[in-house]
């Protein structure tokens, strides 16, 4: 893949830490074969490049999508929120509902208007 280069060697912290959240060229990993957000990332990612970048990232998709799904830690623990919210969103069943009567028309009634005269 020509477009996907690399572009950063990244290595295990010697300590638990943040990334430095004010370094502009940090490097944030995320590995998609693990983790199904990381997955999604990738996929909206693809969807908002430039269309040769995009072209070999939906062949990289597919080649995850395409083989087993293997979890890490952190990708279980998504795995778990997504089906959660997924299964929040489901609209429930919906059972025998009462049919709405068409309204009839209502004729109007005239209004007469009383003459002059006493008639």
């Amino acid at each position: 893949m020509p477009e996907l280069t690399r572009r950063y060697i990244v290595m295990t912290m010697a300590t638990e830490g943040p990334f430095d959240m004010r370094d502009p060229d940090a490097p944030f990993v995320l590995k998609p074969w693990k983790d199904p957000a990381a997955l999604r990332a990738l996929q909206t990612y693809r969807d908002h490049c430039y269309p040769e970048l995009g072209e070999e990232l939906a062949a990289w998709i597919a080649q995850i999508s395409s083989g087993p799904t293997v979890r890490g830690g952190v990708g279980s623990r998504n795995e778990q929120h997504v089906a959660a919210k997924a299964k929040s969103r489901a609209k429930p069943k919906v059972g025998s509902r009462a049919r709405s009567r068409p309204k009839m028309k209502v004729a109007k009634r005239r209004v007469q208007k009383k003459r002059k005269g006493g008639r």
